[in-house]
């Protein structure tokens, strides 16, 4: 486990090593490549802040940090594509 840092005062958020991860983090990236272009055509980006079991945690940012439909476009789109590409991967959680 690598303790990264905390959401708020109360929680500490920790994420799997990538040797013991569920997730394949080589596949996990190459997906996220894949996703990318799409965000950066509309001025937005996400940053892969690691994984817990099959959680993967994602930062949107730039016009995508901001953009109410950024939820949608975690669960519709994003968390979608993982799954259906990347085996292990349970749920989305933006950060």
């Amino acid at each position: 486990m690598i303790e990264v840092g905390s959401l708020d005062s109360t929680a500490t958020v920790v994420f799997d090593a990538p040797a013991d991860s569920p997730v394949d983090h080589d596949l996990l990236s190459e997906t996220l490549e894949y996703i990318r272009p799409a965000l950066q055509a509309d001025g937005g980006d996400m940053i892969l802040l690691g994984t817990t079991g099959g959680r993967v945690h994602l930062q949107m940012v730039g016009a995508c940090g901001g953009c109410p439909l950024s939820s949608m476009t975690l669960t519709a789109g994003i968390e979608r594509i993982l799954r259906d590409r990347v085996p292990g991967v349970e749920e989305i959680v933006a950060t």
